[in-house]
């Protein structure tokens, strides 16, 4: 696939914004990093050496009888790893921080929550749970949905805005007074009836805010189509034979790419944003599942213990003002009147 010369500038464009270069960079890596949370933040070992086998808990289940444990649910490693004979015959590797976003370290004398120390980074919440590993998993599940939230409401607002202007007429007035009508449901009240039904859950939780978050890109995609659909080259596509499909995408689509470009980092924020704000309200996902949102609520009712908001403020302002960066990056490497500087 080629690379059309117009997009190398738009690139070179964009990498001259530093701000935004680097935040893309920053926050690429940082959601590579959080794909492998389970080998940062872990109550298991990643690799565990027992009575001459090698084994993975981190990748695979082992129930305790396979490691000389009485029942047969998952193995208890970390009272296997504090035995005496396993010190005899056995050693483990664990991750940087020993404990899991679920696992409550109930064990020091003073109830939770617990301030930042050693064994806990930024300290505990107030059932003695992890703050960092929650925070670490709750990135990534933010960022996962939200990614999943941009690629879905991209391709509705392209297909449903792009028919709006590629038809026009009649179709265009009917599709654009069901969509005024649509968007005018209250959304919070859909997620809640829809939860109270189906459950809280990730897949329900973003089905529900993909058919809702596209109506703002269709609007600029409309716009784009009508403009196109009356140049020169689309005339004489029509003319050489060429069908509808291959006009829509081929010819019309590649053209009207900016506004998806330029918003995609804004609907990032959006999804971010909203799952946050659901997650604090308590109609987001179900506890006890990593949350931002949840660690907010938590840092609100435990202002004596300021380390659990300061920590999650802190991560959320980051990552949205990175991503903002990117969104402001790329619309300005998009405008025509913007001119070489570094920024």
């Amino acid at each position: 696939m080629r690379i059309s010369d117009l997009t190398k500038d738009r690139w070179r464009k964009f990498k001259k914004i530093r701000r935004a270069f680097y935040s893309l960079i920053l926050l690429s890596v940082l959601f590579f990093i959080s794909l492998f949370s389970e080998l940062i933040a872990n109550s298991k070992p990643i690799v565990l050496h027992y009575r001459g086998q090698t084994y993975f808990p981190t990748m695979f289940f082992y129930s305790g009888k396979e490691l000389g444990q009485p029942y047969g649910t998952e193995a208890d490693y970390r009272g296997l790893t504090r035995s005496e004979g396993f010190t005899r015959a056995g050693w483990a590797v664990y991750p940087p921080l020993a404990f899991d976003p679920l696992e409550a370290d109930l064990e020091g004398m003073d109830p939770p929550p617990h301030p930042p120390s050693a064994q806990h980074w930024l300290g505990t919440d107030s059932l003695g749970r992890d703050v960092f590993a929650r925070l670490l998993y709750g990135f990534r599940i933010c960022m996962l949905f939200s990614l999943c939230l941009t690629v879905v409401s991209g391709f509705l607002g392209v297909l449903v805005g792009g028919i709006q202007g590629y038809l026009g007429g009649r179709t265009d007035i009917l599709m654009q007074r069901l969509i005024e009508v649509w968007s005018a449901l209250p959304f919070l009240y859909v997620v809640i009836l829809l939860g109270s039904i189906y459950g809280q859950n990730f897949w329900m939780l973003l089905i529900v805010m993909s058919l809702f978050s596209w109506v703002g890109l269709s609007y600029y995609m409309r716009g784009e189509f009508f403009k196109l659909r009356g140049q020169t080259y689309i005339r004489a596509a029509r003319a050489s034979g060429l069908g509808s499909f291959r006009i829509f995408f081929g010819q019309i689509l590649p053209n009207a790419l900016t506004p998806l470009i330029t918003i995609l980092p804004f609907t990032l924020i959006a999804g971010i944003s909203s799952l946050t704000a659901l997650d604090f309200l308590g109609f987001g996902l179900p506890p006890p599942t990593p949350s931002w949102g949840e660690l907010l609520q938590q840092g609100l009712d435990n202002l004596d213990f300021p380390w659990i908001a300061v920590s999650t403020v802190a991560a959320l302002f980051l990552t949205l003002l990175m991503a903002t960066f990117i969104g402001e990056g790329a619309r300005e490497a998009f405008d025509p009147k913007f001119h070489d500087k570094d920024s």
